[in-house]
């Protein structure tokens, strides 16, 4: 146990983040754990697309050419590695890393969790599971990392734990907490949330560009844990970007959805965060509040659900719509009609403006997606039949790409798993498995209610017609099928406003057609001068099957701040 906090960096937001970025934690100064996230739930898709063509696959490999690069490194300053890379195959990425330490003559300790993966025994699952799932994971806690960490183990690789997890475990390890240390461990929650993301903490997806006057590369956060769970985020002297009150907000406000975020190890609530600007580059997380888990746990499922082609057509200067409703029906006519393909979706993307300057701004975009579990469908005999309007079709046909062919895709399905089902296992670098025990966890735990559609609001004086940009920032995602937008605002007075003007039918009314019909929560997290939406469905059936161009919705908050509303004028300064 230690009286000091732990320094944790992150090096990875995503499969595919920045190679670059674990050198460069750890050479930009002092950490004591180099932590990384490479799962997400599209991630666990590819990932077991990679398995069933090699058994032997199934982990993050980009991890393992980061390992080559920093693992001598890291042991020589005894910088402990914790990354979830391990994805459907923990164990064979713990095995490669030991290969690539016996090739460096490096002696690594090497620890892996698994019990995440549910694919062998799917009948706990809740709601009953139908067809065979190509993966099925529950989010485990951080309790078999700490476990790893207290066994001395020098690398710890996990599968499908939460991204909070990362920070979480090293925490309780270094501070030894206990499994009812609720607040100390949401505050962990909070600021794992925070660095789990990479860059997005320290300038990067940020809405208030003018704010970040170091336009480099922005440097990876890290989260310095304190005792009692508080922490401080920051980044290494001398690299890009910017630690704020508001990148680290906008982070906080990310794929979140009610303020009670639960976890497999503690509720930790949203609500209660205070922000600090303590220093440049340091902002001070203190006062979260944590309460016992729910007694199950999340699960994601993905499914294979068929095959898909897109094609795109492009429409240029006058009579674009009587173009594009040319285009369609002719079309269909030639591959026989819209009722031969399982799923359609035919979009009209304008992109023209009339009188353009140039030739490429008086274009639009007819988008065709076709999907079936037939890949001869929708192969290149949909893709060949758009190049039959070619001469043939409306005046100026091209496509932007040649024919393709089809491709495979997933649909995401949330879940859950009683805990007594799930056996969450830490297996030690002397080859010994442990069980983790669950902790005490409560069916009742403190949900925080929507937002009252009856809030009562002081009159707002003379207003002026602006984007709501103007007075709020935003950051959105996805989580499964649902879309998540977290906007905050910089003054006590912007968020007052605020939360009066944005409620539920003004929010259905800016993001337009696409979420007429559907369910659609506002929270309020004062705390934060934030509200938070959450879009339920906007997304479909998750990224990887959703026809939406913008499948993870990450530029949705960026158009609902480009919506032009009345604002009032002492708000616009």
């Amino acid at each position: 146990m230690s009286t000091r906090p732990i320094r944790i960096g992150n090096c990875s937001g995503f499969y595919g983040d920045r190679l670059a970025a674990a050198r460069e934690m750890v050479d930009g100064g002092d950490i004591d754990v180099l932590s990384g996230d490479y799962l997400a739930e599209l991630t666990m898709l590819i990932l077991a697309k990679a398995q069933a063509k090699d058994p032997a696959a199934g982990y993050a490999k980009t991890f393992l050419m980061q390992i080559e690069d920093v693992l001598g490194t890291c042991l020589q300053r005894g910088i402990r590695i914790v990354a979830n890379a391990g994805g459907l195959n923990p164990a064979g990425l713990a095995a490669a890393i030991r290969t690539v330490a016996q090739m460096q003559g490096l002696d690594a300790r090497v620890a892996h969790v698994e019990g995440d993966d549910l694919r062998g025994e799917l009948s706990a699952i809740i709601p009953p599971v139908t067809g065979k799932p190509v993966s099925a994971n529950a989010y485990l806690g951080g309790w078999g990392i700490a476990k790893a960490l207290g066994a001395g183990a020098d690398v710890v690789v996990t599968g499908r734990v939460t991204d909070a997890s990362l920070v979480v475990g090293p925490a309780a390890w270094w501070h030894g907490w206990t499994a009812t240390d609720w607040d100390p461990l949401a505050g962990a929650v909070v600021a794992g949330h925070v660095i789990e993301c990479g860059p997005q903490a320290t300038g990067g997806n940020y809405a208030f560009l003018d704010e970040i006057t170091d336009r480099r590369y922005p440097g990876f956060p890290i989260a310095e844990v304190a005792a009692d769970g508080s922490s401080v985020i920051t980044k290494h002297d001398g690299t890009g970007g910017l630690v704020s009150v508001g990148t680290v907000t906008a982070q906080l406000l990310y794929e979140i959805a009610d303020p009670a975020y639960l976890g497999p190890d503690v509720t930790a609530h949203f609500d209660t965060i205070a922000l600090t600007q303590e220093a440049e580059n340091r902002v001070r997380i203190s006062g979260v509040r944590g309460s016992a888990p729910p007694p199950t746990l999340k699960v994601a499922l993905n499914d294979a659900g068929g095959y898909r082609n897109t094609m795109t057509l492009v429409l240029t200067g006058l009579d674009v719509e009587a173009k594009a409703a040319h285009a369609e029906a002719l079309l269909f006519d030639v591959l026989g009609g819209r009722d031969r393909f399982a799923e359609t979706d035919v979009r009209l993307l304008r992109f023209d403006s009339p009188d353009a300057p140039s030739n490429e701004r008086a274009t639009a975009h007819l988008r065709v997606t076709v999907k079936d579990p037939d890949p001869r469908k929708v192969g290149r005999a949909f893709s060949n039949a758009t190049m039959e309007l070619a001469l043939g079709g409306y005046a100026g046909f091209h496509t932007t790409t040649p024919p393709t062919a089809e491709s495979a895709y997933g649909v995401y399905r949330p879940a859950a798993v009683a805990r007594g089902s799930v056996t969450q296992t830490v297996v030690l670098p002397d080859g010994t498995r442990r069980a983790i025990p669950d902790p005490p966890t409560s069916d009742e735990v403190m949900r925080a209610a929507p937002r009252s559609p009856e809030v009562s609001c002081a009159p707002v004086g003379v207003t002026r017609a602006v984007p709501l940009g103007r007075v709020c920032g935003a950051r959105s995602g996805d989580k499964g099928g649902n879309a998540n937008i977290g906007l905050w605002t910089r003054t006590d007075e912007a968020y007052a406003w605020l939360r009066c003007f944005l409620d539920v039918e003004r929010v259905r009314a800016l993001l337009g057609p696409e979420a007429a019909d559907l369910p659609i929560d506002v929270f309020e997290l004062p705390n934060l001068r934030a509200l938070n939406v959450v879009g339920h469905g906007i997304l479909g059936e998750g990224v990887a099957s959703s026809t939406r161009p913008d499948p993870q919705a990450k530029g949705l908050g960026e158009y609902l701040r480009s919506r032009v509303v009345e604002v009032p004028e002492g708000l616009l300064g």
